[in-house]
């Protein structure tokens, strides 16, 4: 987290609305000057953010940066600055805007090669800034979407490390909430980093109102205020990430799974295409009831390992040579 930035808090005041009409939630425009960051482009739009490309005016440096801007309780006012739709909104987007600082300050002390690099985070125009690594690439939404599905290897390439850098966000009482296949990016070599770290939650902080849904990733907790939100939590997320990898579109909704559950295990529907394990591991990782997942992403990622560490050692059987004959 930068210096440049250490006298501000997150509990600044917001002001007070007075302007009759209200302004729509407008990105800020190319040429934009925050801290010391010049807006290149708006390269994404969420229910709680909004999402830059930028340049860094000290080195050059290409970076992304996520706006807090949450639509339901907040507006574009004056200068720039964030306002309350409502002067009634204003305590819970006092407390939301506090949470995003905070949870942002804790990420930036993760270090991890797959998971995006917090640069800096700061206030201005009233409102939280998190500054991200750019990474050149492609996620692997588009890489499922060009090629329907994805083979065990290239899925084994892609989830190890994946889970690698979520086990070390569910250990250090970090939430992602927002797993899917357009959060994961792919550099070169379909190497993975774990992005959209503006929905990230610490645990004791999991208030399910203040969270990102999307349908076919989000369990049935995440929709009930006041759910059992966990790890757990993020391990349905993966789980339904790995099934579209393997048929190419997005799971059923869990709301609609619990009325009326369509989604037929994988080990059903696709026990003939791909390995019974995985199969496995990802119905156990979709069952509804969050008691009946694995606790976590470590939980996940030993399965996998077990079993990529077996498939290594078959190949590397099949390719030694055959032991010499005995002497007569």
């Amino acid at each position: 987290m930068s210096g440049r930035t250490a006298g501000l808090e997150a509990e600044d005041p917001l002001p007070t609305v007075e302007e009759p009409m209200p302004r729509t939630r407008d990105s800020l425009e190319p040429g934009t000057y925050i801290d010391c960051y010049r807006i290149v482009e708006t390269i994404g739009k969420g229910g709680f953010s909004l999402v830059y490309l930028a340049e860094d005016d000290e080195t050059g440096d290409e970076v992304v940066i996520k706006e807090f801007m949450p639509k339901r309780l907040a507006r574009r006012g004056p200068n720039n600055c964030l306002v309350p739709l409502e002067n009634g909104r204003r305590e819970s987007l006092l407390r939301s805007r506090k949470l995003f600082f905070q949870e942002a300050r804790t990420m930036a002390s993760l270090r991890h090669p797959h998971i995006v690099a917090v640069l800096n985070c700061f206030i201005a125009n009233d409102t939280a800034y998190i500054v991200m690594q750019h990474e050149r690439g492609r996620n692997l939404g588009q890489l499922i979407h060009q090629r329907g599905h994805l083979s065990t290897t290239l899925i084994l390439r892609i989830f190890l490390p994946l889970l690698d850098a979520l086990a070390l966000m569910h250990a250090r009482s970090m939430l992602h909430l927002d797993l899917k296949p357009g959060n994961i990016h792919l550099r070169t070599g379909h190497d993975p980093l774990l992005l959209d770290l503006g929905a990230v939650h610490l645990m004791d902080n999991s208030d399910s109102s203040s969270q990102v849904i999307t349908a076919g990733y989000s369990p049935p907790e995440q929709y009930k205020h006041g759910g059992a939100i966990g790890p757990w939590t993020d391990v349905y997320a993966i789980g339904a990430s790995l099934r579209c990898c393997l048929e190419g579109k997005t799971p059923q909704p869990s709301p609609e799974r619990v009325i009326d559950d369509k989604l037929l295990p994988a080990v059903t529907e696709l026990g003939d295409r791909y390995p019974a394990w995985l199969l496995e591991l990802i119905d156990w990782s979709m069952q509804l009831d969050p008691e009946s997942r694995p606790r976590n992403a470590g939980e996940v990622l030993a399965v996998m390992r077990a079993h990529d560490t077996a498939a290594g050692d078959s190949a590397q059987r099949d390719a030694a040579p055959p032991a010499p004959s005995p002497p007569p």
